[in-house]
């Protein structure tokens, strides 16, 4: 008998699941059979982009954008040289605003992030559940201990190419560019990914959705089309600036001899300071609210942790695709960066990159949730 393609999905996901369960402890099994639970009803309730557009029942706009889906999907693959699989050849339909919530935490008095390893991704400085009340939860166990913490909902991840990644109800409606922006960036992820490199495979990623959007707009772009995709850069860069004077800011309190009285005092008139500074962003911007999400719960370093951390090597990468003036080219060059070790590949990238100031980029798992 044929299996299905829902059998194929659950056989590595069980094995894989089976393995973790020989290795960890009892709160360990209970965080991975989540995650186990979630990747799976996510590919199960998935059903063929045709399919889709084919039913009576799909919206007019829903069959607009899966068919807009599926041009950049193509332009990626045949212009970009992305992976061809079923990644985005399917559509599933949620019913909750983001596929995952990622929990975030630091210690009260410093940016850097609390580490969480796992299997083929290696460390990474979140903890996702495909639950709110979940991560909540989690969320009050990590600030009980006395750290700062938030919970930031996801559109949008990369299995790195071991199950079809599917089109969701949580980003489809994205504008036109910004759509292609997503769906490059996380094609991107299978092409390369280093275990326990976070900037490396974003920086790598954005990269390439820079790149590719720029192609894209060129291509199929209209005025209209590419002023709106100006907009949503200028106002992400705007307050991207915003968040890493904060953060700039806290460091130095934080590294100061000031004791530690001194250090929180300082931190929560930062905190009050950053929401004001953000109203006056919000109003040069004609009362835009896209970024309001960012502010849903209490300020924390958790919020600022990871705020530039895929960005420095953004410009590096971008230098080395013009360098190798093809994407295959490109891809190769940094397959071969990603078999150096971690110091040598900082260096060769720190050499490759332009003086020009780079461009200001955040982590997936707080932009992707914000339009």
């Amino acid at each position: 008998m044929t299996p299905s393609r829902f059998s194929l999905a659950f056989r590595p996901l069980m094995a894989a699941a089976a393995a973790v369960f020989m290795l960890t402890s009892c709160s360990s099994l209970s965080y991975y059979t989540q995650a186990a639970q979630g990747q799976l009803q996510l590919l199960s309730d998935a059903r063929p982009i045709d399919d889709w557009i084919a039913d009576t029942g799909t919206s007019v706009t829903l069959r607009h954008r899966l068919e807009a889906a599926r041009q950049i999907r193509r332009f990626a693959i045949q212009e970009m040289q992305l992976p061809d699989n079923g990644s985005y050849t399917n559509y599933t339909s949620l019913q909750r605003p983001y596929v995952l919530w990622n929990v975030v935490a630091t210690p009260e008095l410093s940016l850097k992030p609390i580490q969480w390893c796992f299997p083929v991704a290696g460390c990474v400085n979140y903890r996702g559940y495909y639950s709110k009340t979940d991560a909540q939860a989690y969320a009050r166990q990590l600030r009980a201990e006395g750290h700062d913490v938030e919970v930031g909902g996801v559109t949008a991840y990369s299995t790195l190419g071991w199950f079809s990644d599917p089109l969701v109800s949580t980003f489809i409606n994205y504008p036109d560019a910004e759509l292609a922006r997503l769906i490059f960036h996380e094609l991107a992820h299978q092409v390369v990914y280093v275990s326990g490199d976070s900037q490396f495979n974003e920086s790598f990623a954005s990269a390439v959705e820079q790149a590719g959007v720029e192609a894209w707009l060129e291509r199929f772009g209209n005025p209209a089309m590419s002023a709106a995709y100006d907009r949503y850069k200028a106002r992400k860069r705007d307050f991207l600036a915003l968040l890493l004077h904060y953060r700039g800011e806290l460091e130095r309190t934080y590294k100061s001899m000031e004791p530690d009285e001194t250090k929180r005092a300082t931190k929560g008139r930062l905190f009050i300071a950053l929401q004001n500074d953000y109203q006056v962003l919000k109003a040069n911007w004609g009362g835009y609210a896209g970024y309001d999400r960012f502010f849903a719960e209490p300020l924390s370093n958790a919020h600022l942790a990871s705020v530039a951390t895929y960005n420095d090597l953004v410009p590096a990468f971008r230098a080395l695709l013009r360098r190798e003036k093809t994407w295959n080219g490109f891809y190769r060059a940094v397959n071969r960066l990603a078999a150096l070790d971690k110091k040598e590949r900082n260096r060769v990238l720190t050499r490759l990159a332009t003086p020009a100031a780079p461009g200001l980029q955040v982590v997936q798992r707080t932009m992707s949730a914000l339009p």
